[in-house]
């Protein structure tokens, strides 16, 4: 069986006397997709900014490609090919979408000390290659400023995609997306994803995308991994419902079902 790109094992951590990460287990294998979920105050931005290196774990480790990264500075696990895209996309607004790009594969090279008039001839061919990967080859020399939110979040994709990562962190990726934008910038990203062998792993708020579009989804709850698996298998699972719903809605959910004639509604 091949290794996963990523493997979380029993990540510990605690801020003050609040247990931020209790005993948290996973692994996400190369093309899959895997969704993190849970309310609000459950673990998710904690569990991500100790895989990319931001937080160091009271316990535990994180391995990519079967090597320790636990505790490394943030910068040399993203140069070990870890990527990420935030919740508010990031992108240089007075410069070009072309010139963005050019700037992430210069950072990957650890070419930024050139000289920016002839950087702006550098790695042109490739960083056209990236905006063609995510649909957005005509908006190479618009302003990023200019363009929608939407087609924002496709450089922001294809910033992250220069880096080469073996996996790619993306928080909340369809947030402030209209319905229709949520589900193509998903649909793509696990084409890519597929297509490059890239490990994903992605919180999301919209139901909808997480369901429609993760291979598998972990659960967690006030720092406590509750369930994992398959989208079915986690949308049923009684203590992920309760999270969600809440246990009086639950119980009256529940009533409700085995009520006479409710297979008929």
């Amino acid at each position: 069986m091949t290794s996963p790109v990523l493997e979380v094992s029993r990540i510990r951590k605690v801020f003050g006397g609040v247990v931020a990460l209790e005993e948290v287990s996973f692994a996400v294998a190369a093309g899959e997709m895997v969704a993190l979920i849970g309310p609000n105050g459950a673990g998710k931005s904690t569990c991500f900014n100790v895989v990319n290196g931001q937080l160091r774990p009271d316990e535990g480790h994180v391995a990519l490609h079967g090597r320790a990264i636990t505790g490394l500075p943030a910068r040399k696990i993203w140069r070990l090919g870890v990527g990420r895209t935030f919740q508010v996309a990031a992108t240089f607004a007075s410069m070009t979408v072309m010139e963005n790009v050019q700037m992430a594969l210069l950072s990957r090279r650890r070419r930024l000390l050139s000289l920016w008039p002839r950087a702006t001839r550098l790695y042109r061919g490739e960083a056209l290659e990236l905006l063609e990967r995510v649909g957005a080859a005509d908006l190479a020399d618009r302003p990023c400023g200019q363009l929608a939110y939407g087609d924002v979040k496709r450089i922001e994709l294809a910033i992250a995609l220069a880096n080469e990562p073996a996996l790619l962190l993306m928080d909340e990726p369809t947030a402030g997306m209209a319905p229709g934008e949520r589900a193509e910038l998903m649909a793509l990203t696990a084409a890519i994803a597929r297509e490059g062998r890239i490990a994903v792993l992605f919180t999301e708020h919209d139901m909808d995308v997480v369901f429609g579009h993760a291979d598998r989804v972990l659960v967690l709850d006030r720092g406590h991994l509750i369930a994992a698996g398959e989208a079915d298998t986690v949308r049923n699972d009684p203590r992920v419902r309760e999270v969600y719903l809440g246990p009086e809605t639950l119980a009256a959910d529940e009533a409700e079902a085995d009520a006479p004639g409710w297979a008929a509604c």
